[in-house]
């Protein structure tokens, strides 16, 4: 994977964590067990440090960067949809930033909340638990329902596990030229979930 040294400064990851060899980690970046880092994911530590607590995931194309001695971290449990940009902030445990969500300077997201897909988190916003957060600018739109809070806990449950999937099954290969018959579905652990929750999740 590409990973590189900054001026002596090197990239930890847990070995029960997963990075996929598409992904960019830089200098002063931290992966704690259990995180899932996906590809094209850019991680650049050549400021602040990034750190991506256990069992958190950030997803394809996402970018995490900062600015010298601020820390910018995804808490534990957390999700970064695809597309997501973080720049100097905190994401509280347990979160879900949505897709092509971008979360700006000093910007503090309460553990539990949901940051909506396309909303803009301004610099410096001090957020509170359990809080959806939705529009450009993002403002507080309600508290975060039962419901949601058990969908975005399997969410991350889903990428934990996938970590592990990918590091027992992801293997380079050269692509078929037509499809067996008997082709099968991947499978996950949300594929139980009600319709009614995903169909939710995906609205806001």
């Amino acid at each position: 994977m590409p990973v590189y040294e900054f001026e002596g400064i090197r990239p930890a990851v847990h070995p029960d964590a997963y990075v996929h060899p598409d992904a960019t980690l830089i200098g002063d970046v931290i992966i704690h067990a259990g995180a899932y880092i996906a590809p094209q994911a850019s991680l650049r530590g050549d400021y602040g440090r990034l750190i991506v607590e256990a069992g958190a995931n950030v997803q394809d194309c996402c970018i995490m960067h900062g600015y010298a001695e601020v820390d910018t971290v995804v808490g534990s449990g957390s999700s970064v949809g695809h597309g997501a940009v973080l720049h100097g902030c905190r994401i509280g445990a347990g979160s879900l930033v949505g897709m092509h969500a971008v979360v700006m300077d000093g910007a503090q997201i309460g553990p539990e909340s949901i940051i909506a897909a396309m909303s803009f988190v301004r610099a410096g916003f001090n957020g509170e638990a359990r809080q959806l957060l939705k529009g450009i600018p993002a403002k507080f739109a309600r508290a975060v329902s039962e419901e949601e809070l058990r969908w975005n806990e399997l969410n991350s449950l889903e990428y934990q596990e996938l970590a592990q999937r990918y590091k027992r099954g992801l293997v380079p290969c050269e692509p078929l030229v037509q499809v067996t018959a008997a082709r099968a579905y991947l499978q996950g652990i949300t594929a139980v979930m009600p319709l009614h929750i995903t169909k939710a999740a995906g609205a806001l």
